[in-house]
C-alpha cells in the first residue's frame, strides 16, 4: 500500500513538472498562462494519483506493465524540455541551448524534402509567415520527430531485450488495457492483431495527415499562431508524441497477442501430450 503510494505521488510531480517546464524556462510568461498552466499541471497530477493508487483499472493502459507509459513519459518529457531550452535559448542563449538549436535544425533540414513530415509542417504555416518563425517551426519539428524516432527504437530494443510481456510472469488484460473487452465477439487474438494493424496504421499517417488538417481548418478558422513559444512547444510536441505513442500501442498489443497465441499453442500440445502418453 505505501509503494503503491509513493509511486503515485512521484508519478503525480513529475506530470507537474512535465507541465510546468516551459512557463519554468520560458523569460516573460504571462500571468494568465500561470494560472492556466497550474491548473493543468493539477489535474493532471490528480488524475496520476488516483490512477496509480488504484488497484482498479481506469483509463490508463499498461498500467502494470513496464516500460510502455515510463518510454512514452520519457519520450514527452523530452520533447517538451529540449524545445523550452530551444525558445529559452533565443533570449538567453547557452552553449547547451546552442547545441540543441543546431541538432534541431540540422535534423529539420535533412528530412525536410517533398512529401515529408516536416515539409507538410513547414507548407502548414500561413503564407504571411516570416523567414525567422518558419525557421524556429522547422527546428522544433526536426527535433521533436528525432526524439520520437529514438523513443520508438528504444521502446522496440527495450521490448525484445526484456521478453516483453512474457517476461512479467502474467499479464493482467483486466488492469493493463481497461478499454478492451475479452469477451466480446471474435478471438481475441484476432481482435488484439486488428486493434494493433489500425494503431500502427494511424502512427504512420498522422505527421501527415495533422498538418494537412491544420491548413485546411485555418481556412475556415483562424489559423494557429507558432509564433507564441508556448503554442509552439506543445503543439510541436503532439504533432510527434501521438504517432509515436499510437505505434508503441500497436507494437505492444501485437506482443501480448503473440504471448497469447504462444500460451494456446503451449496448452495445446501439452494436452496432445498428455492424451496419447503411454500407459
Amino acid at each position: 500500500m505505501i509503494s503503491r503510494l509513493t509511486g503515485a505521488l512521484l508519478r503525480a510531480l513529475l506530470v507537474v513538472l512535465m507541465v510546468a517546464t516551459p512557463s519554468a524556462l520560458l523569460p516573460g510568461t504571462p500571468v494568465d498562462t500561470v494560472e492556466i498552466v497550474v491548473l493543468v499541471a493539477l489535474v493532471g497530477a490528480l488524475f496520476t494519483l488516483i490512477e496509480y493508487n488504484s488497484h482498479y483499472p481506469s483509463l490508463v493502459e499498461f498500467r502494470e506493465a513496464p516500460p510502455f507509459n515510463r518510454v512514452r513519459f520519457l519520450s514527452l518529457f523530452a520533447c517538451v524540455l529540449l524545445l523550452s531550452l530551444i525558445a529559452r535559448g533565443q533570449s538567453y542563449p547557452t552553449t547547451l541551448t546552442d547545441m540543441f538549436s543546431v541538432i534541431g535544425h540540422q535534423v529539420g533540414l535533412w528530412i525536410d524534402f517533398p512529401y515529408s513530415p516536416v515539409r507538410l509542417v513547414v507548407l502548414m504555416m500561413p503564407e504571411h509567415s516570416s523567414p525567422a518563425l518558419i525557421e524556429k517551426v522547422r527546428t522544433a519539428a526536426g527535433l521533436s520527430y528525432l526524439i520520437s524516432i529514438l523513443s520508438l527504437c528504444a521502446f522496440v530494443v527495450i521490448l525484445r531485450l526484456r521478453h516483453w510481456p512474457a517476461r512479467l510472469g502474467g499479464f493482467n488484460v483486466w488492469v493493463n488495457l481497461p478499454t478492451f473487452d475479452p469477451t466480446g465477439r471474435g478471438d481475441v487474438v484476432e481482435r488484439l492483431r486488428r486493434d494493433a494493424q489500425i494503431n500502427l496504421i494511424l502512427g504512420f499517417l498522422l505527421p501527415f495527415v495533422i498538418p494537412a488538417l491544420v491548413k485546411l481548418s485555418s481556412e475556415l478558422l483562424n489559423p494557429v499562431s507558432l509564433e507564441n513559444p508556448h503554442t509552439l512547444i506543445w503543439t510541436m510536441t503532439a504533432w510527434a508524441f501521438l504517432p509515436a505513442s499510437l505505434f508503441m500501442r500497436g507494437i505492444a498489443m501485437n506482443r501480448v497477442a503473440q504471448m497469447i497465441s504462444n500460451q494456446r499453442r503451449a496448452y495445446a500440445e501439452a494436452r496432445g501430450e498428455d492424451t496419447f502418453a503411454p500407459a
